[in-house]
């Protein structure tokens, strides 16, 4: 969880929820884009794939981050500077602020947008996930939406760059050991990098994966150090250490100032009590909560009115790139000052 401006700080906590231990995540690369997938919680139950998809929609969302800019430059020795040239960057804090909102509830669509304005850099997209369950596995891929993340940069004559997926036609498999009831808890994550076919895309498990198909082999605790080894070889090699990587603090309003619908406050009463590992309470609250949007979803239908974003001027885009209304520029501006209020909409 973030913290308040008050602290202007998050809490460094590294016990974010795992996926089950008798849940396996195959992610896929294809032609086509992928942007984050933000924590999720995966139902063991094969027949419950709504609670996933429930996690991964975000109804409403904003928050600042305070970067130094510390970075190497990616231009030789040339000096770091703000976007009018006037402000020398180099070791300097800067603001990036981030909002999002859920567009389209069917399919569930994401817009988000990303500014740095000192820098001149701004980014935005569509993000969307599929998730397909088989038994006790869950396949995660980009949906039909996402077509990449669009970076601009502003005083190199807007120049814009699409940052999308490779086609390689690659999967991986991990899976998640489970925990004995003794010791202390290991957090073991096996996985396999391998070729497939999308017309027989049918493994879900490593022991099924064919040798012939096989790159390379995954090991580590997913808290701390993955390796890999590749295919032929007996040595193994430092994928990630996660101990140096903090993630960078969001800055966000109290969850007494967020609008009802943005995703904290919204999603509060669940999310705490899946912490608490009230899960019957947890489907129930969720329950409720879907009641009331369909609700508002049939009461905008005999009214004969369609939903339409606050922040994006239109629910998708066919060129992936979402547009800000002229709200959504001044809720931007506003969070470079540090100012979230938001007035709620009647």
């Amino acid at each position: 969880m973030a913290s308040t401006p008050s602290s202007n700080s998050a809490s460094k906590d590294k016990s974010s929820p795992a996926p089950s231990s008798r849940t396996s995540v195959e992610t896929e690369t294809a032609d086509v884009p992928t942007t984050s997938i933000p924590t999720a919680y995966v139902s063991d139950k094969a027949d419950d794939s709504s609670k996933l998809r429930t996690f991964l929609s975000i109804l409403r969302k904003q928050c600042n981050w305070e970067v130094e800019d510390n970075s190497p430059s990616v231009i030789g020795d040339s000096p770091k500077v703000s976007a009018t040239g006037e402000v020398n960057t180099d070791h300097k804090t800067v603001r990036v602020s981030y909002i999002t909102e859920q567009t389209s509830h069917h399919p569930p669509v994401s817009a988000f947008w990303v500014d740095c304005p000192v820098k001149g850099i701004s980014a935005r997209g569509f993000d969307q996930l599929s998730a397909k369950f088989t038994g006790t596995t869950v396949r995660v891929i980009p949906g039909a939406h996402n077509l990449g993340i669009f970076i601009n940069i502003q005083h190199r004559d807007d120049e814009e760059y699409r940052l999308t997926h490779p086609a390689a036609q690659l999967a991986v498999i991990l899976h998640y050991l489970d925990e004995g009831w003794l010791g202390k808890a290991q957090n073991r994550v096996l996985g396999v990098v391998f070729h497939y076919d999308p017309d027989k895309d049918n493994t879900t498990k490593i022991k099924d994966v064919s040798e012939k198909d096989v790159l390379a082999r995954l090991e580590g605790c997913w808290q701390d150090r993955v390796r890999y080894t590749l295919k032929d070889s007996k040595d193994s090699h430092l994928l990630i250490d996660l101990n140096p990587l903090w993630p960078i603090p969001k800055i966000i309003p109290p969850q007494n100032q967020q609008l009802p619908n943005e995703s904290r406050r919204f999603w509060h009463g669940v999310t705490e009590a899946i912490l608490n590992k009230q899960f019957g309470q947890a489907t129930k609250l969720k329950q409720e909560l879907e009641e009331r949007q369909r609700e508002k979803a049939t009461a905008r239908k005999d009214k004969g009115s369609e939903f339409q974003p606050r922040f994006f001027t239109e629910a998708l885009m066919p060129n992936g790139k979402p547009e800000l209304t002229e709200e959504g520029r001044r809720a931007l501006k506003g969070l470079q000052e540090n100012n979230f209020h938001l007035e709620e909409n009647v």
